[in-house]
């Protein structure tokens, strides 16, 4: 009895949500869309996308769709064809935009704590909502409002050391503690004395009730979770950096290099593409006298972090030096108002995700040896 033929497989694939014909011609080009729609598909659970290898990806399949386009006549490859090289383009903008570097740089890219204009987007938003709610006036209850804010932000309670409160170069952060938890805003289960002689061993756990959210709803920030403690570690990293805490910079000085941080240019330059930063909104985010601004400034100087700094009637104007790019936060946007929001909606709604590739492309890298 002989056995019944094999049938034979044609390879199948799609694509875009388009079925790859099985005896689409030439074989190149069957096999380049196959591969094109597995890669695809194979990434869209990474989650940050690598935008330079995702606008390689998309290029390809430019080129692919323009040839399947010239292969059978159908218009709407040819269209989904341009959309693939927007979608490239985009891409290689958003990269350009995270890593400081130019298209037609030849310098090295730089390799940014925060990696996602979301996260930045968000880092700002809490720069804001400290500046709206901070309970006491000055830079340094301002500083320390932002750093628990973080701590806190997605739960309303979280576990703190005394040296999360003694590294920021406060003048008293004993009494400083003692007057958060006076009005209301801090709650912890014991002295300020206690919080600040805990170790990591025995950390003293906090509640913030103004961020404790309410029934099935987020709290007044929203953003999730696993962001909290990233961007918590940013702005941790940046208020103690090492040449800071040699300077002995202030807590108003630490609060001052964060704020420039979120308000660069991809290079570094200050203020909206590099013309620098408005000294009245400024004020509203650093909150001192304008004749201590100069003080500062020069204490950022001294520490290795700020460069060319002027201060004119209007402007605070100047450069990051290199070794704190990646800190940095540059803004998508073309400006920055400065404008703290009149309530903690306005910060978040500014903040809402966007999307850095359209359709359901993701991104990947593989070499075409086709």
């Amino acid at each position: 009895m002989r056995s019944a033929p094999v049938r034979r497989r044609h390879p199948y694939g799609k694509i875009a949500q388009r079925i790859i014909p099985h005896d689409l011609w030439p074989v190149v080009l069957r096999d380049e869309l196959v591969e094109l729609g597995d890669l695809f598909r194979a990434q869209q659970q990474r989650t940050e996308p690598d935008l330079a290898l995702l606008a390689d990806l998309q290029e390809r399949k430019a080129r692919a769709f323009t040839t399947w386009a010239d292969v059978t006549g159908d218009t709407a490859l040819r269209r989904e064809a341009r959309r693939a090289e927007q979608a490239a383009a985009t891409a290689r903008l958003q990269h350009q935009q995270r890593t400081g570097r130019s298209p037609d740089s030849d310098g090295p890219a730089v390799a940014r704590l925060l990696t996602m204009q979301t996260q930045r987007d968000h880092a700002r938003s809490v720069l804001e909502y400290a500046a709206e709610h901070a309970p006491l006036p000055g830079p340094e209850a301002r500083l320390l409002v932002l750093m628990l804010t973080l701590r806190t932000a997605h739960t309303g309670a979280g576990n703190l050391v005394g040296q999360d409160v003694t590294a920021l170069g406060l003048t008293d952060p004993e009494d400083l503690v003692e007057k958060l938890t006076g009005c209301g805003w801090l709650g912890i289960p014991g002295t300020a004395g206690d919080l600040l002689a805990s170790r990591p061993e025995n950390p003293t756990a906090i509640t913030v009730p103004s961020l404790v959210p309410h029934g099935d709803g987020p709290g007044p920030l929203t953003f999730g979770k696993k962001l909290r403690p990233k961007l918590s570690g940013w702005a941790q990293k940046s208020v103690s950096d090492k040449k800071l805490r040699k300077a002995k910079a202030t807590a108003g000085t630490r609060l001052l290099a964060l704020t420039l941080a979120t308000q660069t240019s991809a290079s570094g330059r200050l203020g909206p593409g590099g013309q620098g930063i408005a000294l009245e909104p400024l004020a509203a985010w650093v909150p001192v006298d304008p004749g201590e601004l100069q003080h500062l400034v020069d204490q950022l100087t001294a520490a290795d972090w700020l460069t060319e700094a002027a201060i004119t009637d209007t402007h605070l104007t100047g450069q990051l030096t290199e070794r704190v790019l990646p800190l940095t936060c540059p803004s998508r946007q073309t400006g920055w108002s400065g404008r703290v929001p009149a309530h903690p909606g306005d910060a978040v709604t500014r903040a809402l995700p966007r999307q850095a590739v359209q359709h359901h492309d993701q991104h990947f890298r593989a070499d075409h040896r086709r």
